[in-house]
């Protein structure tokens, strides 16, 4: 699934989904690069991102995977 990470001024992390028109904040990392780990937004939806460099520019859209969240 399509996914666009990006980073604001205050340097917090939110994920847009737009597929799903949804923008959450990422509340939680798996690793704390980011990439190639799992992450969680705010609404629990949990989604696995590839690996990248950490010093990758953002705004970013990958193809990540779905971990938890409602069907399609």
């Amino acid at each position: 699934m399509k996914v666009m990470i990006r980073k604001d001024g205050k340097g917090a992390f939110s994920a847009y989904v737009p597929k799903k028109d949804l923008e959450e904040a990422i509340v939680s990392m798996a690793r704390p690069g980011l990439w190639g780990g799992l992450i969680t937004l705010g609404n629990g939806w949990q989604f696995d991102l590839p690996e990248m460099p950490a010093d990758t520019a953002l705004p970013i859209t990958v193809e990540a995977r779905r971990i938890t969240g409602d069907a399609d």
